[in-house]
């Protein structure tokens, strides 16, 4: 589609329904285009090899697989699948031109509802995130399984999947990420699979490999008076055809990258005690690592497409290099024992920032001296305390009490066998011999 035929299509008067304006929302593989009440997203026609939409009669196949394949947790937000038709200027959703594509036409979900705003704005709770798990754990009960299926969980099959994203993900090594990093991963893969084939083999005999979804992230669930979770794959069965492990890890990972491993926590615990799979939870950080390489991977791609903008590609870019090194973060917590790392030093000198960074990218639990400051003095974490040097809420009193709440709950969460990262000034000998102490105790 050139750049006179998606400026046609911006055109209100291009679509059957009313419509205020259009909006074009781009990936890498599909023009989304936001007119009124609904919904059109058009293929591109690309070939990633894992994913071919070369030619008219793929790109309708794999629109007529799109709709059935989302009508089974979506039913009434997948309508059809409309003509896209030549009309003077340009091209139409209307008339009687000659066609020259295919698009699905959706209901326009609200905005506001989607689970990536609502956990932008602070009030997608554990709560929520249990209702998801739930309908997750039904999904994954009623989804096909059978022979064919299950040699999609085979090693082979993993095997062919992480050396194909190896190889696309080679060209953006220095741009996106390090070549040090995908030697790292590789390592981390290959020895991960050599040193579990019994437990990839107990999952295929257990029957855990179905027909899932392959693509549960937050940009992918709406909560209005149900939980909608849409845009499923359907362009290769080889990545729908999957561990639900496989499933489970890739929304978990997505909050992980946002900086919520609480609602992650809570959506995995939800997931076991609604369908009894424990055994999915050995395998989620090796599927998490997946599912952040294939993000940085596809985000990676967006910087080819010529059609998608500059400051786009500067977006797509800066993400696919977060998502690469969260990959690399899952990498290195394999084998990693629970362990206290103390960030400490003058106020404003970036510890923060660091400590938040590593906190994500290995899975440390963050304790931070101003978040329990404000915490203790019943203060929401946005709220600002003025105060002068050991007054207010740095009176020597209350940041005793600051340093016993650290101290304490970096106890248990080592004894629990969660690693911890105190990001602290840690201004007085006393509260840095008694963090010592703590991690010695528990080597």
């Amino acid at each position: 589609m050139n750049e006179k035929q998606l400026k046609s299509l911006l055109n209100p008067a291009a679509y059957p329904d009313p419509a205020q304006d259009v909006r074009l929302i781009q990936t890498h593989v599909s023009w989304i285009f936001l007119a009124g009440e609904f919904v059109y997203k058009v293929k591109k026609p690309v070939d990633f090899g894992f994913l071919n939409f070369s030619t008219l009669d793929r790109r309708r196949f794999y629109c007529q697989e799109e709709v059935r394949l989302n009508r089974r947790l979506c039913p009434e937000i997948y309508l059809d699948v409309v003509p896209l038709r030549e009309a003077p200027g340009g091209l139409s959703f209307r008339g009687d031109g000659q066609v020259v594509d295919y698009a699905v036409k959706m209901v326009r979900l609200p905005a506001e509802r989607m689970a990536d705003r609502l956990l932008e704005g602070g009030v997608l709770t554990p709560g929520t995130m249990e209702q998801i798990a739930v309908t997750v754990a039904e999904f994954h009960r009623r989804a096909e399984r059978g022979g064919e299926i299950d040699g999609f969980g085979s090693l082979e099959v993993l095997r062919r999947n992480w050396e194909e994203n190896f190889r696309q993900a080679e060209e953006f090594a220095g741009v996106t990420v390090t070549a040090a990093d995908l030697r790292l991963i590789r390592g981390r893969v290959e020895g991960f699979m050599a040193a579990h084939e019994e437990l990839f083999a107990e999952r295929v005999r257990g029957g855990f490999i179905r027909e899932c979804d392959g693509d549960l992230h937050l940009e992918n669930i709406c909560l209005t008076d149900r939980i909608c979770i849409f845009d499923c794959i359907e362009f290769n069965t080889r990545f729908r055809y999957s561990d639900t492990a496989a499933d489970i890890a890739f929304l978990a990972m997505d909050l992980e990258f946002h900086g919520r491993r609480d609602l992650a926590a809570a959506f995995l615990h939800a997931y076991r005690e609604a369908c009894g799979d424990s055994g999915a939870l050995s395998l989620v950080g090796f599927y998490s690592l997946y599912r952040a390489f294939v993000r940085g991977k596809v985000e990676s791609f967006r910087l080819k497409d010529p059609t998608i903008p500059a400051d786009e590609k500067r977006g797509a870019e800066e993400r696919g290099r977060r998502y690469f090194r969260l990959a690399r973060g899952y990498a290195l917590r394999e084998g990693l024992p629970p362990c206290l790392v103390v960030l400490c030093g003058l106020s404003g000198s970036g510890k923060s920032a660091i400590a938040a960074e590593l906190s994500r990218e290995l899975g440390l639990e963050l304790l931070s001296s101003d978040l329990l400051r404000k915490e203790l003095a019943g203060m929401a974490p946005e709220e600002r305390g003025v105060a002068g040097y050991d007054s207010g809420l740095y009176a020597p009193e209350r940041s005793a009490a600051v340093y016993g709440e650290i101290l304490a709950r970096a106890g248990r969460l080592l004894a629990a066998g969660c690693g911890v990262i105190v990001d602290a000034t840690c201004k007085r000998r006393e509260d840095r011999e008694r963090l010592g102490e703590l991690s010695l105790i528990h080597i």
